[in-house]
């Protein structure tokens, strides 16, 4: 289901709604909200029947930040959206977007769920969802510093509040760091070729630009080709991937939300996480695993579902995409 006005094409959008079934009564989290590719479907399953002819998703307008507005009509039989981002500038968008939705956005990080869930006033959930993919904006749009095709600012925040970004790892951090990161987030075969060219290039002067950054890793590492040998990988995509990791948290947010999920669940509640790494992936599987080993949880996908090939046809990016699913008994 393409939605050009984010110009973002939501990955695996269809199997994403067969296990979360979103419907009207039901309280449902998206995690990675972005710019509501997933969460506006959601969303529009949540509403009542007798008021969805009143829906206009798309229409622009001031919205109150963390207001349901579909309590606003006292329509109880509405579900609910929880939605959290920690990009703030996604988050905004989202709110416009979100206008005539049930829906409440909070701007944290997932790891932050239990306490955005307590700031909702709300109990257990019924369904919990995160992308663990970047948004297409964040891809290309300069203030984010993470693309390698054209010149931009050596960023890579996703969350202007955090202090650390790329650049300072890049420029301070010493050679055995940068390898190990390189190696460790995104399994870069070529880590300490990069790390010590790195560490050579910045004695002549800092490293400021991604453009900069991608002609060193280019000069380290030979090209590669995608699954379907069509598509031609970037040399710089593993180190770009890995400082973008390191700078956002995001194996230790993972990590949290993986642990406190399962007690934000009502029985038969429904966990479901796509991962586009095989580091992340290798995390989900292992919590779900010792989830359903101890009870807590239920294994609803042993081998993770991945995009069709018409979808992987239609959006490239989505190649790598693994998606799991867990229940709550």
């Amino acid at each position: 289901m393409m939605l050009p006005e984010t110009g973002h094409d939501p990955v695996m959008l269809e199997e994403v709604l067969q296990h979360l079934a979103p419907a009207p009564g039901k309280t449902i989290v998206d995690c990675t909200v972005g710019r509501g590719g997933h969460a506006m479907a959601i969303a529009q399953r949540l509403v009542a029947p007798k008021v969805a002819q009143d829906v206009a998703p798309d229409v622009a307008r001031d919205v109150v930040h963390d207001v349901t507005p579909g309590a606003s009509e006292n329509n109880t039989a509405n579900g609910q959206l929880i939605g959290l981002d920690y990009d703030p500038r996604n988050l905004d968008y989202a709110r416009v977007r979100f206008a005539d939705l049930p829906a409440r956005f909070f701007h944290a990080n997932f790891a932050e769920l239990d306490d955005a869930l307590d700031e909702a006033d709300v109990g257990l959930v019924d369904g919990i969802f995160a992308d663990l993919g970047i948004s297409t904006n964040q891809l290309f749009e300069k203030e984010y510093g993470l693309s390698f095709q054209t010149p931009m600012p050596l960023d890579m925040r996703l969350d202007p509040r955090q202090r650390l970004n790329a650049k300072e790892i890049i420029n301070r951090w010493g050679e055995e760091k940068i390898a190990d990161t390189l190696y460790e987030l995104a399994d870069e075969r070529f880590s300490r070729r990069i790390a010590r060219k790195i560490v050579e290039q910045r004695k002549r002067g800092p490293i400021n630009t991604t453009e900069e950054l991608a002609g060193l890793v280019r000069e380290c590492v030979p090209p590669t080709r995608g699954r379907d040998r069509s598509v031609e990988i970037h040399p710089a995509t593993r180190t770009f991937m890995a400082l973008r990791m390191a700078v956002n948290g995001e194996i230790p947010n993972l990590q949290r939300l993986l642990k406190i999920a399962p007690t934000l669940l009502k029985p038969g509640g429904v966990l479901v996480i796509i991962s586009f790494h095989s580091g992340e992936d290798r995390l989900v599987k292992q919590a779900f695993r010792h989830a359903d080993q101890t009870g807590a949880m239920s294994v609803v996908t042993p081998r993770p579902l991945v995009p069709n090939d018409a979808e992987i046809a239609r959006n490239p990016r989505s190649r790598s995409a693994k998606m799991r699913v867990d229940r709550r008994p």
